[in-house]
């Protein structure tokens, strides 16, 4: 008999890069959960009540407890759901390596990226295009397989690293920049194309058109500001 593992709710805004993280975790383990759209302009009572620290998504919610923080809870999901598809390495080092550059992800690369693209001040997004080029070089060379994760498996780096694969390219057509290309980073360009077109993961991507709608609308926020 299968284990029953109670109720799973997951908080979520359907364009954010953090909350599909979860849900693509999810469903890699085959979880079956609740999921509640929320509105960042007027948060629910229950968003609050989960996460009254920082009133951000994704909150999962376990049985009632709640758990804020995407990785945080990508590393609670591979733990509680052991059996199916571990998207953390077995070993300790391979572990704590996959946890770093998990990291790398949220602490430079988006930064860079969110500075490259969204910065008013010119020599500020140069510099953030210069950070950027960087930390993908970086990750071009340490892609050793298909995936972060092995030859066929999806890891907690490549859902980390989503937002490379799927966001980035939608906010270089929002407002006319070029990182991601091809020509220079032809390992990390075939496998965003690899990731995006996972049957887990594409079915679990927001619309493109409305993501690239909303960085557009962010930029010209930006533009008209100066």
């Amino acid at each position: 008999m299968a284990k029953d593992y109670g109720e799973v709710e997951l908080f979520g805004v359907g364009g954010s890069p953090f909350a599909r993280r979860v849900q693509i975790a999810l469903e890699l383990k085959g979880v079956q959960y609740t999921y509640f759209e929320e509105d960042l302009r007027n948060k629910s009572d229950l968003l609050i009540k989960y996460n009254p620290i920082h009133k951000k998504v994704p909150v999962l919610v376990h049985n009632g407890r709640p758990l804020a923080e995407s990785l945080v809870i990508l590393e609670y999901i591979d733990e509680t759901w052991e059996n199916h598809h571990p998207i953390l390495p077995q070993q300790p080092y391979d572990r704590a390596l996959a946890r770093f550059w998990s990291r790398f992800i949220d602490d430079k690369c988006m930064p860079a990226i969110s500075k490259a693209a969204f910065t008013a001040d010119k020599e500020e997004r140069d510099k953030g295009t210069e950070e950027s080029l960087e930390s993908l070089q970086i990750l071009e060379n340490v892609l050793k397989h298909k995936f972060f994760g092995g030859e066929t498996t999806i890891g907690i780096v490549d859902i980390a690293a989503g937002f490379i694969a799927f966001w980035l390219p939608a906010i270089e057509e929002a407002v006319g920049l070029k990182l991601l290309t091809n020509e220079k980073f032809p390992k990390l360009y075939k496998w965003g194309e690899d990731y995006t077109n996972h049957p887990v993961v594409k079915k679990n991507l927001p619309q493109r058109d409305r993501v690239v709608g909303f960085f557009k609308a962010r930029y010209a926020s930006i533009t008209a500001s100066k």
